[in-house]
């Protein structure tokens, strides 16, 4: 059975993106099946593996409202075991359109239980929100990645996402659980951003991630020539933080299991 983690945050800027496809393209060089879910009507994942977003005919979007089978909506990638359902930007309106719908809450969460058979890995890039959409991610998920960038402001809004989270798990899913805090956008050169990964770690403790995210040239250029930055520079340093991110979530993961 396919582990489902969200990547959220309600702060934009923190990696979010760049996270939930890198991990995942990190985890399917691993001969991992895995599949990201494009939850953030910007669809920056989507366009950043190489999709056309503007010409899809089916979108998680359709999904949600439409009804869709889901299979229809997954796409294939540059990585044989990575797969995509993408975003569209009309799921700006698809929080409106659900508000009618009878237990709103948990609609993707039976869209993803029909593919949890099919992947070992489903990836879900939440938008910069605490929206409905997020919501449903939420309640889909057994565990959640929270990207921390290591800026001045990078504990402002968390005490609210920990909230949210707690509020899901008490009410609508009572197996969430915080897979970790993942940091992001590091510069070891900067005495600043040794004081927040010093503040996270001493705050969080076993729940940060030992694997830190460098800031990287290549992260930023990957989405552009819509690939992963696994596929455009597999030596960078960037790639290489994402490896070892993947390996030390199996890790992680298969400990977890042998318990």
């Amino acid at each position: 059975m396919g582990k489902i983690i969200s990547l959220a945050n309600q702060k934009g800027g923190v990696g979010k993106t760049t996270s939930t496809v890198n991990l995942a393209a990190s985890l399917a060089v691993m001969e991992k099946k895995v599949l990201i879910v494009d939850a953030d009507p910007q669809a920056n994942a989507s366009s950043g593996l190489g999709l056309d977003v503007k010409n899809l005919k089916s979108t998680i979007y359709e999904c949600l409202v439409d009804d869709i089978d889901v299979h229809s909506a997954i796409c294939d990638t540059d990585i044989e075991t990575l797969k995509i359902i993408p975003s569209h930007i009309d799921l700006v309106g698809a929080e409106l359109e659900m508000v009618n719908i009878p237990e709103r809450e948990t609609l993707l969460r039976k869209i993803l239980d029909k593919l949890r058979g099919e992947f070992d890995y489903i990836l879900i890039d939440c938008s910069p929100s605490l929206g409905l959409i997020t919501l449903n991610a939420l309640t889909a998920s057994d565990s959640v990645i929270i990207p921390v960038q290591c800026e001045y402001y990078a504990l402002e809004g968390i005490s609210k996402l920990l909230n949210t989270i707690k509020i899901v798990k008490n009410k609508l899913n009572t197996g969430l659980e915080i897979e970790g805090f993942l940091l992001t956008m590091y510069d070891p050169r900067t005495r600043l951003n040794n004081q927040v990964v010093d503040e996270v770690q001493r705050h969080f403790g076993d729940m940060v991630f030992k694997t830190i995210i460098q800031r990287n040239v290549k992260l930023g250029e990957a989405p552009s020539f819509g690939q992963s930055v696994i596929s455009y520079d597999a030596e960078s340093r960037g790639a290489q933080n994402y490896m070892q991110l993947a390996k030390e979530l199996v890790e992680k993961l298969d400990k977890e299991n042998q318990q």
